[in-house]
């Protein structure tokens, strides 16, 4: 009954997340991506920037010395102008869109065994992180900093055993829920480590 219930979390997971590699009797439990005001905040950039251009322009078109200068050149050059300003505006908006890709992208997902960080740092490269649980032996969530504690966000670490590495995810809403479930996942996967080890020196 248990082998047919991991086997049914196994093929749920893999249909929900096919972008990760799941080892035959792994499912995700956790499954974490970066605040959605981070995404807000890229697209508020990108319309304060259109903005400020677009008001620079206007003020620049209603200043005489500017007309009077578009007047001489003639319409036909004064065409190149705004295929050049409309190139701008294309090219911030196809920025906007990488980087809203590239934010979203970054996530970070934990199954019964293992913690896996997927890291998107441009469209076209990124890496994944990828520790047993049974390495990790702190887990923590920490707020820093202004921004941290207005938007009421924060960083997830993970540190392993002996404070060899620390993986952390930024950008996070508060996971007091997640953070308790990883929690008890890597202390079910430390219990399960001792029982292995204790089986093996008991059988040799």
């Amino acid at each position: 009954m248990k082998k047919e219930l991991e086997k049914l979390r196994h093929a749920r997971s893999a249909k929900d997340f096919p972008n990760i590699d799941l080892e035959e009797d792994e499912h995700v439990v956790v499954a974490m991506t970066r605040t959605k005001l981070g995404l807000l905040g890229i697209w508020l950039f990108a319309a304060i920037v259109i903005i400020l251009i677009t008001t620079i322009l206007i003020v620049m078109a209603n200043n005489p010395t500017v007309s009077g200068f578009l007047d001489a050149v003639g319409s036909e050059s004064a065409k190149y102008l705004y295929i050049i300003v409309g190139l701008i505006y294309l090219i911030i908006l196809m920025v906007t869109i990488c980087s809203h890709v590239v934010y979203r992208d970054n996530r970070m997902y934990v199954t019964n065994k293992r913690a896996i960080q997927v890291i998107r740092t441009s469209l076209f490269s990124g890496s994944t992180n990828v520790i047993e649980l049974q390495r990790i032996e702190d887990v923590s969530f920490k707020q820093e900093g202004f921004f941290d504690t207005i938007f009421n966000v924060g960083t997830l670490r993970m540190s392993t055993v002996g404070n060899e590495t620390t993986y952390t995810f930024d950008l996070l809403d508060t996971p007091h829920d997640e953070v308790a479930t990883i929690s008890k996942l890597v202390s079910d996967s430390h219990e399960h480590a001792k029982k292995t080890d204790n089986s093996k020196a008991w059988s040799s």
